[in-house]
């Protein structure tokens, strides 16, 4: 697709593929296919479960500072929307999505990997956001979605000192799912949504709108989104499907349509 990021689909699972050696700076450019290639993601129906993938040894080690060292602030206003817009991107596609985490996930690569449902990381990992060393803040979403994965106290250790965070670490405090060998990263992240490959893709894209949204509102809002959505979905085939499976032949037997 783009000259830096791919989508490759294999059966219904597509990845989101980073490469621009060595570390997959995020520049301008390569925001753009990200935003691009998760547009088509959504879109494409054949595509029912998505993995973002930097490579076997890096994920992401974050934006790229030369663009950024003499940049005014009237640029990095306009900048700044495009950076998070193409982020949120994927954090918007409505289906599974789990980013696969070798080497560095740094910066805007942790706040990329953070726009994922789950996250798997090597054993050998790093994980953080480093911005404050550089006299800035993350701008990606960083003091957005990490407090809301791990929590404000973790997320303010995390933004105010810059630290790098190993796998186990990265694990103990939420911010990754899954901790598997450096060379089972990408499988062990095809793995993990290969379950949802089959499923029924109506009802997993309006469970993820539910809670996503829901977290940002109060309760009764949310119950509200989250009302809607279940019965909105006594309109699809899935839905007879499923319920018919279940009368018939017992839980977990439906063979979905994804309509």
């Amino acid at each position: 697709m783009g000259k830096y990021v791919r989508l490759e689909a294999d059966g219904a699972i597509a990845t989101i593929r980073l490469d621009r050696p060595p570390m997959n700076a995020l520049s301008t450019q390569v925001q753009a296919e990200i935003a691009d290639a998760a547009a088509e993601a959504d879109r494409d129906s054949r595509i029912r479960a998505v993995i973002v993938y930097g490579g076997e040894k890096v994920f992401a080690a974050g934006a790229d500072i030369k663009e950024m060292a003499d940049a005014s602030y009237a640029t990095m206003a306009a900048g700044s929307r495009r950076l998070q817009d193409s982020f949120t991107a994927i954090a918007r596609i409505g289906k599974p999505v789990v980013a696969a985490i070798a080497g560095y996930a740094l910066g805007g690569g942790l706040e990329l990997a953070l726009c994922a449902d789950f996250r798997v990381a090597g054993e050998s990992a790093q994980v953080g956001q480093p911005e404050i060393l550089l006299g800035v803040i993350p701008g990606a979403g960083g003091t957005q979605r990490l407090p809301r994965l791990i929590g404000p106290a973790r997320a303010k250790d995390l933004v105010y000192t810059g630290r790098f965070v190993g796998a186990a670490e990265a694990l103990t405090i939420g911010l990754v799912d899954r901790v598997v060998p450096d060379a089972e990263v990408y499988q062990a992240a095809r793995q993990m949504v290969a379950r949802y490959a089959e499923g029924p893709a109506v009802a997993l894209r309006a469970a993820k709108q539910a809670i996503d949204e829901g977290l940002d509102v109060d309760l009764d809002t949310g119950l509200e989104i989250e009302r809607l959505h279940f019965a909105g979905l006594f309109a699809t085939e899935d839905q007879r499907t499923g319920m018919r499976s279940f009368m018939e032949n017992g839980p977990g037997k439906a063979t979905f349509a994804g309509r």
